[in-house]
């Protein structure tokens, strides 16, 4: 599959229209449903090459994009989330700087 292909296992017969946060590939058990033992087996079935990540993440932005920013009436949450999540990544980006300062005594 490559770039502005579907997916190897969709079929428009079967699946309908194309939605690109849905996963055409096999039905799996949910992660909440596996048992401690099958946990390994589980993992072992998922693809880690970086075309499947990169796919899981499509999949994952659309599914937010849909959920939040491509509604009728939207609201400030998709904002509130990106602000959140940028700040969040410039907390750890500046972390080391941050420690610096950790044992300084203010008298």
């Amino acid at each position: 599959m490559g770039a502005g292909e579907y997916p190897p296992e969709y079929n428009p017969r079967v699946h309908g229209p194309y939605v690109p946060g849905r996963f055409y590939g096999k039905k799996d058990i949910p992660l909440g449903d596996v048992k401690l033992g099958e946990v390994g087996s589980w993992i072992s079935r998922r693809s880690f090459s970086p075309q499947g990540m990169f796919a899981a993440i499509s999949r994952a932005n659309w599914r937010w994009a849909e959920k939040y920013l491509l509604v009728k009436r939207g609201s400030v949450a998709p904002l509130v989330q990106v602000c959140v999540g940028l700040s969040v990544f410039y907390y750890f980006l500046q972390y080391r700087a941050h420690t610096n300062h950790r044992h300084t005594k203010y008298h």
